[in-house]
């Protein structure tokens, strides 16, 4: 069974940039698609980005050319850099994992982005 915890979020300043890690445990993490979605209050969850088990990486048309997602196998952990913050991108952030059917969600971390 796989578990996500997610890492990194905080408050920044609009232009400023921010690192998330999210560390998988419990199956086999080079087989999985992981992904990152956020969600704003009063809003719909919505896709950042993803990355596939090769290393293909899909985003957002609003996070395109400022975020990066990455993932290194070894550590079993995904990363999202996130660069010249915006306050719209104000939201919790989840990570997601997919194997098949089986889809599993981290509890989620909270960034604010405010002067």
């Amino acid at each position: 069974q796989v578990q996500l915890v997610e890492s990194g979020g905080g408050l920044v300043q609009p232009g400023g940039s921010l690192r998330l890690s999210c560390v998988a445990s419990g199956t086999i993490f080079k087989t999985l698609m992981m992904g990152w979605y956020r969600q704003a209050p009063g809003k719909e969850r919505e896709l950042v980005a993803h990355i596939t088990p090769v290393g293909s990486t899909y985003y957002g048309d609003s996070m395109k050319g400022r975020f990066t997602i990455t993932r290194d196998n070894d550590k079993k952990t995904i990363y999202l850099q996130m660069n010249n913050l915006k306050s719209e991108d104000t939201a919790v952030y989840y990570c997601n994992s997919r194997s098949g059917r089986d889809v599993r969600w981290g509890q989620g971390t909270q960034v604010t982005v405010s002067s």
